[in-house]
């Protein structure tokens, strides 16, 4: 049976996918951290957790070592907006957080998964059907640690036979958490204002096509992946995957199917616009296909359909 470790299981992905590894490997096979304590009434209760730094190497090792982990799913990281705005714990958090947790792996013969991001991507990339294997010059230092990261792991895969796996996800949409800093987070704030207040008011502007993906394709994929067969793989980490590509007007448009008076209003954020101009309009994840029979199982509509109904029962 495979023993798991969860870095940064309190963030946007990695309480999501904790729990959903919890309930597929046993509670007792997980182990769930973070730098924070977690909250009293998480989801994962039933699973072991600890108070981890992954910029502290013998944390890692130790909690390794002791609850004898084969599978590692580090998701500990500063996305994109949050990232600009302090560079250099970006880079110390994403890269050496990374750098510790594949030497920790190396050491004690574990299967690492590590989330990259279309943020990978810059302005010289074919912004439509991007393909798997592209010009890769990103603009920002979210970006610039997620290439160095993709190549970080696939060095130690080279190198030391670490069987380092990994996707380029798209903007993530969930209603059980809160945005975290990234520049796809609209996507998931505008179905929060539909149900408060049946406005909106985007800081990306109208036309601003980017990829998407909501929560459980994302889980699915990240499990599918590390359960596939590695003979299957050809190129390992960095998998394009997505769900489909949006701009703000499009979701709304499937809001409205709903809540027929939704409104959506633009005050743009530079830095923001920015970034998300430096993205890919869409991805091919056609290799993600081939090699692991990656499908996504909703697009806008049903996804839209599920995200007001839950959060009507959050909020209201």
């Amino acid at each position: 049976m495979k023993k798991i470790l969860v870095t940064g299981s309190l963030g946007q992905i990695g309480s999501e996918l904790a729990t959903a590894l919890c309930n597929r490997y046993g509670a007792n096979n997980v182990i769930i951290s973070d730098i924070r304590e977690k909250r009293s009434d998480d989801e994962t209760a039933e699973c072991k957790c600890a108070v981890l730094d992954v910029s502290n190497v013998k944390q890692i090792a130790r909690i390794v070592h002791e609850e004898k982990i084969t599978v590692i799913y580090h998701l500990a990281a500063l996305l994109s907006a949050t990232a600009e705005n302090n560079p250099q714990l970006a880079w110390d958090i994403n890269i050496n957080g990374l750098y510790n947790i594949l030497e920790v792996a190396r050491e004690y013969n574990c299967a690492v998964f590590t989330p990259s991001s279309i943020g990978a991507f810059g302005p010289t990339t074919p912004a439509e059907n991007t393909p798997q294997d592209t010009i890769q010059r990103p603009t920002t230092i979210y970006g610039v640690t997620k290439v160095a990261g993709e190549l970080l792991c696939d060095y130690y895969y080279k190198r030391f036979g670490v069987d380092t796996r990994g996707l380029r996800y798209p903007g993530i949409v969930s209603y059980k958490t809160l945005p975290g800093g990234g520049t796809t987070d609209y996507a998931v704030d505008i179905y929060y204002e539909a149900i408060k207040q049946k406005k909106y008011t985007c800081f990306l502007k109208a036309g601003t096509f980017l990829d998407m993906m909501y929560m459980p394709d994302a889980i699915k994929a990240a499990i599918d992946l590390m359960e596939v067969d590695p003979d299957r793989l050809a190129h390992r980490n960095a998998f394009n995957v997505t769900g489909m590509s949006v701009d703000p007007e499009k979701i709304a448009a499937s809001i409205r199917q709903h809540i027929p008076d939704f409104v959506i209003d633009y005050d743009i954020d530079p830095v923001r616009q920015g970034i998300a101009d430096s993205w890919p309009n869409s991805l091919d994840d056609s290799a993600a296909r081939e090699e692991w029979n990656w499908e996504p199982e909703y697009n806008l509509d049903r996804m839209t359909e599920e995200m007001l109904k839950c959060l009507k029962e959050k909020l209201l």
